[in-house]
């Protein structure tokens, strides 16, 4: 992960993440996505407040996981974040959720689209905000 930005967002474990089996909730790992795309968003200057602010939304389109190793309560645990694609209409996410031995739990992508808030109609996110998109364009994966 040398060749391209990652973002790292430690991940708070509660015990009502947890499943009857013990380990954190398959569902709750697309939290930690979230929390790993909004830090991402963060750390290279941008806001999704602003986003919306702005009158556009960016839903995800497509959501992908991968499990590997389950995390438990009491665990340490943290979620990589990077820039897959870009292409100016959607733009995928990567994620790489890790526990505090460094062993990846849980891998994916979230695919997301810009829209208009006032009819959910989709943008291109390289028209209506050029800066970002150029940011994630010299960020992401190549």
């Amino acid at each position: 992960m040398d060749n391209f930005f990652v973002s790292s967002r430690e991940i708070q474990l509660y015990y009502a993440d947890t499943d009857m089996m013990g380990v954190i909730y398959h569902a709750n790992y697309l939290k930690f996505f979230e929390l790993g795309r909004a830090g991402l968003i963060e750390d290279v200057g941008y806001s999704y407040i602003a986003m919306e602010e702005a009158g556009f939304y960016a839903p995800v389109y497509d959501v992908q996981v991968t499990y590997k190793k389950p995390l438990r309560y009491g665990d340490k645990a943290c979620v990589k974040t990077w820039i897959d694609l870009s292409d100016g209409i959607k733009t995928i996410y990567s994620y790489s959720v890790e526990n505090g031995d460094g062993d990846t739990c849980a891998v994916g992508t979230t695919t997301h689209i810009i829209v208009r808030k006032d009819n959910f109609k989709p943008a291109a996110f390289k028209k209506v905000f050029p800066e970002w998109y150029l940011k994630y364009e010299e960020i992401k994966k190549k």
